[in-house]
């Protein structure tokens, strides 16, 4: 009876053994595909292809190239700025530095890459696709990097501008949103469509000055204004309340007018909720890059919303 407990003892070791040498793998490699699609900003390119599919949902447009444009220029701008902004995100963002660093070469050739193959579907749809698929990676050539410093010099002064900077973010992604899936439909701009990109417009501003909450410090020490260093994180929070506000009154007069469906006005609406809970936590957690996270995977939310209600013939 004695040698018992040391029987079970060893077992029970053996039992921990293998289970870390099957589970500490699968953790590991979970890991690292979780800092690829983060660092690397893959996780908004699925996002960004789901606001496209959005925007054919509400303008009542077939399925077309678009979609796969905007998910490769998404993919050359969020990684191009990370690339250009290696040395600031340093102090905000070390982990997202040390991978970026460690990965430049590969994620540069990756960047140009797929804006080259954006860039030559869009020829499809003729110039007025070919000019919104350009607009993002103008905008950012020109406000963001250095290859052009003499006109990129005025562009930089932009960026350090109070709602400017965050103006002309919102801007570029509502054009290409909205504008892109027109141009290959070869359809008219309506007033849903105005709808839809007041929409994103304002949309995309609040999503965008969300992660300037926890980029306070790198901003302020590169002459950045962003709202958190302007008015405080507490007073960032009330706008970002008084904003999604704004857009669910605008959402509601919209439906009310007859410009959106029933369905997507709820599931619009369902989305804005789900926001203005996340922006109660904006400068009350420590994990301001995941709130930021969430609130662009608010568009998942849509999107799942007007799959169900669709589904069940709402």
């Amino acid at each position: 009876m004695s040698s018992e407990p040391r029987r079970l003892s060893i077992y029970s070791d053996s039992n921990d053994l293998q289970y870390n040498q099957f589970v500490t793998p699968l953790f590991t490699g979970a890991e690292r595909i979780k800092d690829v699609l983060i660092h690397t900003s893959t996780y908004l390119v699925f996002i960004a292809m789901v606001q496209v599919a959005t925007v054919m949902v509400a303008l009542s447009i077939e399925p077309n190239p678009a979609l796969l444009i905007i998910g490769l220029v998404t993919f050359a701008v969020y990684m191009g700025d990370r690339i250009a902004d290696v040395d600031t995100d340093e102090v905000s963002n070390p982990n997202q530095s040390t991978f970026v660093r460690r990965h430049k070469s590969t994620l540069s050739v990756l960047t140009a890459a797929a804006y080259g193959v954006a860039i030559a579907i869009s020829v499809l749809g003729g110039p007025v696709a070919l000019l919104v698929t350009l607009i993002p990676g103008v905008f950012w050539i020109l406000y963001a990097s250095d290859w052009l410093p003499t006109i990129g010099s005025y562009f930089k002064r932009l960026k350090e501008i109070l709602i400017v900077n965050s103006v002309i973010v919102a801007l570029a992604w509502a054009i290409s949103l909205v504008f892109l899936p027109l141009a290959f439909a070869d359809a008219a701009f309506t007033p849903v469509a105005a709808v839809v990109f007041f929409y994103y417009f304002l949309d995309t501003f609040v999503n965008t000055e969300i992660p300037n909450v926890n980029d306070v410090e790198a901003d302020e020490a590169i002459g950045v204004s962003t709202l958190p260093v302007v008015f405080g994180v507490d007073r960032t929070r009330q706008i970002v309340y008084g904003l999604d506000l704004v857009l669910i009154g605008f959402v509601v007069f919209a439906s009310l007018r007859g410009l959106l469906t029933d369905v997507l006005a709820v599931a619009i609406l369902i989305g804005l909720g789900y926001a203005l809970l996340l922006a109660a936590f904006v400068g009350r957690t420590e994990h301001e890059g995941r709130l930021g996270i969430a609130g662009e995977a608010k568009h998942l939310v849509v999107m799942g919303i007007i799959l169900v209600l669709s589904g069940t013939g709402f």
